[in-house]
C-alpha cells in the first residue's frame, strides 16, 4: 500500500496510465528491451534448429540462399529447386510460421489470464476456451457426418476448423456470463463456471469417444493431441491474423492489468475501467487460443510457463511480460516441434504430448515454489 499513499486522496484521472514503482524493473533483473531482445533471438534460432532438423536434414548456411530463391520466385524469377527448396518452401515454412504463431498466441493468452487471475499457475484452458473448441471438433469429427452433413458442403476443408473456433468462443462467453453478478465479473466464480463446463466437455469427448468408429475414434485423438504437420498457407494467414488482433489489444491493457495487480479497489482509484479490462482479457484471450486451437489441435502448458519464466528475468511489469511471453511462446512451439519431428524420426510425436511431458514438471515446481511463499 505504500506505493499508492500519494493517490489516495487525489481525484482519479479516466484513463490514468500512471505505472507505480513497484512494476520498475528491479535490479538483477533485464530491462525491457533486453527482455524482448532475448526473446526474438530465442524465436530466430529456434526458426533455424526447426527448419534445419527433420526427416530430410537441410544445412543451416543453405536456408537464407534457400529463402532468397522463395522471395525470387514470388517475383517471377528463374530459379532452381532442388528437393531442399521443395522442403523447405513447401513442407517447413508454412510448419514454422504456424508455430510461431501459435506460440505467441498460447503465451499471450496465458499472461492475460494470469493477469487478470493475478495467480502465476492460472492457465487459458481456465475460461474454457481449448475444451469448447474440442468438444466442437469433437461433434465435428463424429457426429458431422451424419447430424451435419451441409458443413462440409459449405466449408469444405475449414468444417472442423470453423466448428473448433466457434465452439471455443461459445463456451468462453458461457463462462464469462456465468461469472457475473449484478454487473460485475467475480473472477473467483468465473473460475468455478470453467472447472465446471471443462469437466462438462471432458465427459462429452468421453461419450463421442465411444460411441465412435475406430477411424473417427483415431483423428478424434491425433486433434486432441495436438500437432503442426496439418499447417497450410491458407490456416497461418488466418492464425496470423488473429494472433496479431490479439497481441495488438492485449498490449493496450498492459498498464491496466499492473494497476489491477495492485488490486480493483486500488485501480478503481487509479482511474481503470476495472470491468472493461476484465471483459476485453477474456476476449482477447479467447480470440488467439481459439484461432491456434482451432487449427493445430491442443497444445497444453505454453501459455502456463512462458509468462512466468518470464517475469522470472524480467519482473511482472505487463508491458514486458506480454510480450516477452508471446516471443518466449513462439521460441518454446517451434522448438518443440522441431524435436517432436525428429526424436522418434520417420514418424512424428504429437507436438501436445511433447508439451506435456515438458509442462507437467515445470508446473509442479512452479506450484512448489507457489507453496512455499503461501
Amino acid at each position: 500500500m505504500g506505493g499508492l499513499t500519494g493517490v489516495m486522496g487525489a481525484k482519479p484521472v479516466p484513463g490514468a496510465s500512471a505505472t507505480p514503482s513497484r512494476w520498475r524493473t528491479p535490479a538483477g533483473r533485464l530491462s525491457r528491451g533486453a527482455t524482448l531482445l532475448l526473446g526474438l533471438a530465442l524465436v530466430l534460432l529456434a526458426m533455424v534448429w526447426g527448419a534445419a532438423s527433420g526427416a530430410y536434414a537441410i544445412a543451416p548456411a543453405q536456408l537464407p540462399g534457400i529463402a532468397w530463391d522463395g522471395i525470387r520466385s514470388l517475383w517471377g524469377g528463374d530459379v532452381q529447386t532442388g528437393p531442399e527448396h521443395l522442403v523447405f518452401l513447401n513442407i517447413r515454412l508454412p510448419r514454422l510460421l504456424m508455430g510461431v504463431a501459435a506460440g505467441a498466441g498460447l503465451g499471450l493468452a496465458g499472461a492475460l489470464m494470469q493477469g487478470l487471475f493475478r495467480n502465476p499457475l492460472a492457465d487459458p484452458g481456465l475460461i474454457g476456451v481449448s475444451s469448447g473448441a474440442a468438444l466442437a471438433a469433437g461433434i465435428t469429427i463424429v457426429l458431422g457426418g451424419m447430424y451435419l452433413p451441409w458443413l462440409p458442403r459449405h466449408l469444405g476443408s475449414w468444417a472442423l476448423v470453423a466448428m473448433a473456433f466457434g465452439g471455443g468462443l461459445a463456451v468462453t462467453a458461457v463462462v464469462y456470463v456465468l461469472g457475473q453478478v449484478q454487473g460485475t465479473t467475480r473472477i473467483g466464480l468465473m473460475l468455478l463456471a470453467g472447472i465446471a463446463i471443462n469437466a462438462l466437455a471432458g465427459a462429452g469427448l468421453g461419450f463421442l469417444s465411444f460411441v465412435s468408429t475406430d477411424e473417427q475414434l483415431r483423428n478424434l485423438q491425433m486433434w486432441l493431441l495436438g500437432s503442426l504437420g496439418a499447417s497450410r498457407w491458407s490456416a497461418v494467414a488466418l492464425v496470423w491474423a488473429a494472433v496479431a488482433v490479439s497481441a495488438a489489444a492485449a498490449l493496450a491493457l498492459a498498464r491496466p492489468l499492473n494497476a489491477i495487480a495492485l488490486g480493483e479497489a486500488q485501480a478503481n482509484l487509479l482511474g481503470v475501467a476495472v470491468e472493461k479490462t476484465k471483459r476485453r482479457a477474456v476476449m482477447v484471450a479467447a480470440l488467439a487460443v481459439g484461432a491456434v486451437t482451432a487449427t493445430t489441435g491442443i497444445i497444453g502448458f505454453i501459455g502456463l510457463v512462458a509468462p512466468h519464466w518470464v517475469r522470472l528475468i524480467a519482473g511482472p511489469d505487463h508491458r514486458v511480460v506480454l510480450p516477452g511471453s508471446a516471443l518466449l511462446g513462439a521460441a518454446l512451439v517451434v522448438s518443440a516441434d522441431a524435436v517432436a519431428r525428429t526424436i522418434v524420426k520417420p514418424a512424428e510425436l504429437p507436438l501436445g504430448v511433447l508439451t506435456a511431458f515438458i509442462g507437467v514438471p515445470l508446473f509442479l515446481a512452479m506450484l512448489r515454489q507457489f507453496r512455499s511463499k503461501v
